[in-house]
């Protein structure tokens, strides 16, 4: 579904207008992981090159970018000698230094999402901040200073509540659920020196989300999925959600509200719970694309990844209407698979009608480490669903 903003008697600034970029201009792209991977591949089928910045050697990314800047994430030089080297920055995760990408700013060079969007998402208790400030329903929270405070608002939040690192979490990390005194202490010395905000247990029938992308003319929206988790590591997304429309009419006007109060170009996936009284509830917010937007490649027009390449070199949006009903699922390392390892079944899998598989190249994996996914077509979202378990059952990671 798409919102085209000059037909709806809407106007965007274009006071940040970005300017085409033409192939072989350059992207810089911060992060060397399977999202970057997936970027560099669309790049590069686009005529772009592409140089990635990551401290691991022979990166996901880096192995299909034309070069790779091995180095830290916070390393302010090399941030620059990719900023010198390349037309346009981008980013394929939160976790980096915002007030660096503020220098390559304030020094003339590109970068999409822009610095100010970063820094207010990646601190989560800023981020829900803003969401509570324009209106945007979101789970109670607060900050959390001491012990004391955290057992007064444990009490206040009837002892069903999520302790949360502000920084640096993801895919379970940096979250612990608390639902018993006892384990409060623990919990609160887990994060000693962080800054934390204890935040309430949502009782949720589904967990869906929504990748929206913007640039200076249009906002448009993929289909609602639903997503799976067990131990906070995405399973599986269905596509599309199966929600009312009402529901998916709330979904997206709350995410044009947000992505319009962010007033930034880019592709941001949008989590939302959806409680037993069909109201929905914003979890976070991720300003690049996600994984439960992988679907993309192989179930929509144009993949969350081409839209990024197109979003930061200037061009028009891509269609993001859905060819056929589908279903992803997250392949997980486990605990006889840890270090460098093998992958068979392939062909079991590749017997499947309309199921893709993507092997991300991580040298090494672990219990519940993401090394790749499948996606697979259907007549329905169950027939998909159905047919990806089948699949994901033949694959075999063999540890070495």
């Amino acid at each position: 579904m798409a919102f085209f903003i000059e037909k709806m008697g809407w106007c965007l600034m274009n006071v940040n207008k970005i300017n085409k970029l033409f192939p072989p201009a350059t992207i810089g792209v911060i992060g060397g992981g399977q999202l970057g991977r997936m970027f560099v591949f669309e790049a590069k089928r686009m005529g772009y090159h592409v140089i990635v910045l990551d401290p691991k050697p022979n990166s996901p990314a880096g192995q299909v970018a034309d070069e790779q800047i091995v180095a830290g994430f916070d390393d302010i030089s090399a941030y620059f000698e990719l900023a010198k080297k390349t037309d346009v920055i981008t980013f394929e995760f939160e976790h980096i230094n915002a007030k660096i990408l503020e220098s390559l700013e304030n020094s003339g060079y590109r970068v999409v999402p822009s610095s100010r969007t970063l820094g207010v998402i990646q601190n989560k208790f800023n981020q829900k901040t803003m969401l509570k400030r324009i209106g945007v329903n979101v789970p109670e929270f607060s900050e959390v200073n001491n012990l004391d405070e955290l057992t007064n608002l444990f009490q206040y939040l009837d002892q069903k509540a999520i302790l949360k690192s502000s920084f640096n979490g993801y895919d379970g990390k940096g979250n612990i659920v608390i639902k018993s005194k006892i384990e409060l202490e623990p919990a609160y010395q887990m994060f000693s020196g962080e800054e934390v905000f204890i935040e309430e247990l949502i009782d949720f029938t589904k967990e869906v989300s929504i990748v929206v992308v913007k640039n200076d003319t249009e906002v448009s929206f993929y289909p609602v999925v639903e997503n799976v988790h067990q131990n906070s590591i995405l399973i599986k997304t269905l596509v599309p959600a199966r929600l009312t429309d009402d529901v998916l009419k709330k979904i997206h006007d709350t995410s044009l509200m947000i992505v319009e109060e962010l007033d930034d170009y880019g592709v941001f996936c949008i989590e939302f719970f959806v409680d037993n009284d069909s109201e929905i509830i914003v979890n976070e917010i991720a300003p690049r694309p996600h994984n439960s937007g992988h679907y993309t490649i192989e179930g929509c027009i144009t993949s969350q990844y081409e839209q990024l390449v197109r979003i930061v070199c200037g061009m028009p949006l891509g269609s993001t209407h859905l060819r056929q009903p589908c279903a992803m699922y997250n392949i997980l390392g486990n605990e006889e698979s840890k270090g460098k390892y093998s992958v068979s079944g392939l062909d079991s899998l590749f017997s499947i009608k309309d199921c893709h598989c993507h092997i991300y190249g991580k040298p090494d994996t672990n219990n519940l480490k993401k090394i790749g996914h499948i996606t697979i077509l259907g007549e329905t979202v169950e027939e998909a669903e159905d047919k990806g378990r089948i699949a994901l059952n033949s694959i075999r990671l063999k540890g070495e």
